[in-house]
């Protein structure tokens, strides 16, 4: 017998009574407020050509890194999954075998975020009224891909469909930008910007640094074999990347090191690099160097600086030398902000002009380091919690350490950082449900008057990111 699938309508609220009633009131104000969604990995491709998607599999499964680990860590191989290894089979197993596959392991995401942003898609997407069972596996594949041929499904309508208002993709430095052109000459009046993010050139760890490097001044027209030709090469591409509409950068280095050497040092260092003589402490001081050269060009520029540090990406070397980047394999270390943002504070740091946004892995930094920096530093904001904390228990517990030091306008309101586009409704709908959770209880315990949470659900809904991020 196939169960119902239902969305509980007070769903992650409190269940104090007062404090439920007070949260529902306040949802119900910024429940269909447009999306900012400036953080995240769609591809800008889709937008582009607004090509129908095709399949269920493709669409929601193949893509989802949250999806890719936990179906791994319970022996379900990336191959079965459709996943092709560098030396798999060219013939991968069906797109409904997959789908198959899939719900039949659905079990396994009872009580995560991807349970609740999967069944939030089902029901308010694709109007499914079961659950997703073995049982049911052939029907969601069928009714998915009977949606997934109509118009109104195709990613422009979508857009306008799921309330965006600016959706930011992430883009690497060398990335020709061909979608982001082709959307602005579109005509189309969806906002679908670029954002800048230039660890491929800047991160002497990466396999492919020498050549990278080389690139960037053959697309910049400048000779990156001298360190003010490289810098110069990196503002350029910045300026590419704005006239497309880019209001940020974004920087994931393994620790949040900074550096603030002198031009004669720096140079020196830079040579060393680029020729792969470098040591491991000197490619680590130069990633700390270029977090600060980067601060520097936002300044100039005015980008928003997005950083953040604190993984262990692709942790399984046998899995990223099979199947390479981003497969579900990234693990969070113990990461540390006071001392290691020290040499870029104390050079820009008392700058309101820069704006650098700080997000970690290691929630033990909320209370202790990040909340207290941002509640000081003009330059600084703290990030919303992502990745493996952008949960219902995540988002309760970044707002208990952070609120009472930095208070809400220190931080940047809510980002998906998400490469599933049919998911952005719901990851803005769950994080809304929690902010105004946690303001209802902040009104029922006599610390908020009910008008200032008012304010408040709306700011951190869409207005604190719109601002953070300069939109």
């Amino acid at each position: 017998m196939n169960r119902p699938l239902h969305l509980d309508p007070d769903r992650f609220f409190p269940l104090d009574d007062r404090a439920r009633g007070l949260a529902r009131a306040l949802f119900a104000e910024v429940e269909h407020l447009p999306i900012i969604s400036p953080h995240g990995h769609t591809d800008p491709a889709w937008f582009a050509t607004d090509a129908a998607f095709t399949d269920a599999t493709s669409l929601l499964v193949q893509p989802d890194h949250y999806l890719l680990r936990m179906l791994y860590s319970q022996g379900v191989p990336l191959e079965a999954l459709g996943i092709t290894p560098s030396d798999g089979d060219p013939d991968p197993a069906a797109p409904r075998e997959i789908w198959r596959l899939f719900a039949a392991h659905y079990r396994l995401f009872r009580g995560t975020p991807s349970r609740a942003w999967l069944d939030h898609t089902f029901v308010t997407i694709f109007d499914l009224k079961v659950r997703l069972e073995p049982e049911t596996a052939d029907h969601y594949f069928d009714a998915i891909g009977e949606a997934l041929t109509r118009r109104e499904f195709r990613p422009r309508a979508l857009f306008e469909r799921f309330g965006l208002e600016v959706l930011a993709t992430t883009d690497g430095a060398l990335d020709p930008l061909g979608s982001h052109r082709a959307i602005a000459a579109s005509g189309w009046p969806g906002r679908v910007i670029p954002t800048f993010r230039p660890d491929d050139v800047t991160d002497p760890d990466r396999e492919d640094f020498a050549i990278n490097v080389e690139r960037l001044g053959d697309i910049a027209g400048e000779s990156t074999a001298t360190w003010r030709g490289y810098l110069r090469a990196l503002a350029a591409r910045r300026a590419t990347f704005r006239s497309l509409g880019a209001t940020a950068t974004d920087h994931g280095p393994p620790s949040a090191r900074t550096a603030d050497l002198g031009t004669t040092d720096a140079k020196a260092l830079f040579d060393r690099v680029r020729s792969g003589a470098a040591t491991a402490a000197e490619t680590d001081l130069f990633r700390g160097q270029m977090l600060t050269e980067m601060a520097r060009m936002s300044i100039d520029d005015g980008m928003v600086m997005q950083l953040h540090p604190g993984s262990w990406r692709n942790h399984n070397q046998t899995l990223f030398a099979r199947f390479g980047r981003d497969k579900g394999a990234d693990i969070p270390r113990t990461t540390t902000y006071v001392d290691a943002l020290k040499p870029l504070l104390d050079a820009l740091g008392n700058s309101s002009a820069l704006r650098l946004i700080l997000f970690t892995l290691d929630e033990s930094a909320y209370a202790r380091e990040l909340a207290p920096l941002a509640g000081h530093y003009p330059a600084l904001r703290l990030g919303p919690p992502w990745w493996f904390h952008d949960s219902v228990e995540g988002m309760m517990r970044y707002r208990r350490q952070t609120t009472e030091t930095a208070g809400f306008y220190n931080t940047v309101g809510f980002n998906d950082d998400t490469r599933a586009f049919f998911s952005i409704p719901a990851r803005h709908d769950l994080a809304r449900r929690v902010d105004c959770a946690y303001l209802a209880e902040l009104v029922t315990g006599g610390r908020l008057e009910v008008d200032e949470a008012g304010e408040l659900a709306a700011d951190l809904a869409r207005g604190l990111a719109k601002e953070a991020y300069r939109l």
